[in-house]
């Protein structure tokens, strides 16, 4: 169905700016998760660099400081690894809640374009066939393009959360090993 009059043209524009509005909300709602987790992990991060410091000076020997020094690298690397996936959790919730709002928009248009083009080879003269075959194929087209940007996306996701983990693993061995070479030095 064309825009025929002004009554559609502001419905559309007024639909435009709903979109707009809720995918603003929807940046401010991440922006505030991360927020909250940057604060998170700074207070814990302040109270733990405390902690440690006391114990630091509470050691009696160079053996014990490479002790505790050692035993402090796996907590560390763990809460790294866990400010990493809080991290990434938001990023992915956020990108869902973006990709669901394209896949509706998505929706909607082509709904619309295959009504428009519908009533246009209705009413077309004859001869038209070529042109609407055409638009017809055009939107053949764009679907499929669409379905293979959102696999992309998809598979995008699963690589870097994969990334992620095999990130986070390495870590966790590296603090694991760097321990037990800092617990043989303290030991000598």
């Amino acid at each position: 169905m064309p825009m025929s009059s002004p009554e559609q043209f502001a419905a559309v524009q007024a639909a435009g700016l709903d979109i707009l509005a809720g995918l603003t909300s929807k940046t401010l709602d991440g922006l505030q998760k991360v927020a909250e987790l940057n604060l998170q992990t700074m207070k814990s991060t302040l109270a733990e660099a405390q902690d440690n410091a006391r114990k630091t000076f509470a050691a009696k020997d160079p053996g014990e400081l490479l002790e505790l020094q050692a035993s402090l690298l796996p907590p560390m690397a763990e809460k790294a690894q866990a400010y990493g996936r809080q991290l990434f959790d938001i990023a992915e919730a956020t990108r869902a809640d973006f990709a669901k709002v394209a896949e509706a928009q998505y929706a909607e248009n082509k709904r619309m374009m295959q009504e428009f083009i519908d009533g246009a080879t209705k009413s077309a003269p004859a001869g038209s066939e070529a042109a609407t075959a055409a638009w017809k194929s055009a939107l053949a087209a764009t679907t499929g393009l669409f379905e293979t940007m959102q696999q992309t996306a998809t598979r995008a996701v699963e690589v870097a959360e994969s990334n992620l983990n095999i990130a986070a693993n390495a870590a966790s061995n590296a603090a694991q090993q760097a321990t037990a070479q800092a617990s043989r030095a303290a030991k000598r």
